[in-house]
């Protein structure tokens, strides 16, 4: 039995050669679903007990990245490996403002979907039209444009607008979700896209639609495990995650 045939439970992510190789996936899962960005965008993973962080190399498709080629890089922005691609300027800024003030958290994803995007256009957000979207149901921030992540000092604002929710809309820009482990930043951002893909498509039939009762979106709200418990969400998939790749991708692992 291999680690991706074993169940959720018994998958361990707590050293970095295994946080690479569970953040490698996330990139690939993203470019296997349509869900990068070229090489821009970026997801990154707490190293435990360092003040440091990995990241993707700047430069590299997401469906180029592997566990060796993840970029290592401390809260100062000083990469400590040897790789031979920088970190994303902006990534340091958006997943170093977060991670360095959110000790709890374990990952950080951020995307520029095509539906990610258009939703952060809408004044009203997140609408909770739909059960992929109550899931969300008053666990969105909203963070306002202020140009290319560039500048340090809007790490402190994403956080305060991140507050203790699992995702953040990066108004006119895109979408971020948070996780307690890697696998629970992947579930919940995967849902927050099918959220938005599902949103844009029902505004763009021009029909009107149906609104969930408030008592049946309250009492719905509480019956996602996520919602019981943030740490296990992503946890029954992953290892079905795992497998997709090994067998769409066999050696996605290595190197």
């Amino acid at each position: 039995m291999t680690v991706h045939d074993k169940p959720a439970d018994f998958i361990t992510i707590t050293t970095e050669q295994q946080i690479r190789l569970h953040l490698c996936a996330v990139y690939r899962l993203l470019a296997h679903f349509g869900m990068d960005d070229t090489i821009y965008t970026h997801v990154s993973a707490r190293i435990p007990g360092e003040a440091a962080f990995l990241i993707n190399p700047f430069g590299l498709m997401f469906e180029e990245i592997t566990p060796r080629s993840l970029v290592k890089v401390d809260f100062e922005g000083t990469v400590l490996d040897n790789n031979i691609y920088p970190a994303n300027a902006a990534g340091f800024v958006i997943h170093g403002g977060i991670l360095q003030r959110r000790p709890d958290l374990a990952c950080v994803l951020h995307t520029h979907t095509r539906a990610g995007v258009a939703l952060s256009c809408l004044e009203e957000g997140l609408l909770p039209l739909n059960q992929f979207a109550i899931e969300f149901h008053d666990s969105v921030g909203y963070h306002d444009y202020e140009g290319i992540a560039f500048e340090l000092d809007e790490g402190p604002r994403l956080h305060r607008d991140l507050a203790d929710n699992v995702a953040l809309v990066l108004r006119n820009h895109g979408l971020l979700t948070v996780g307690h482990t890697i696998p629970a930043a992947f579930y919940f951002m995967y849902y927050l896209e099918q959220s938005a893909r599902v949103q844009m498509d029902v505004l763009g039939s021009g029909h009107p639609f149906a609104v969930v009762a408030s008592d049946i979106l309250a009492r719905t709200d509480t019956q996602f495990t996520s919602r019981r418990e943030a740490a296990k969400a992503g946890h029954r998939m992953w290892p079905a995650m795992l497998r997709l790749l090994d067998r769409h991708y066999p050696g996605w692992s290595e190197g």
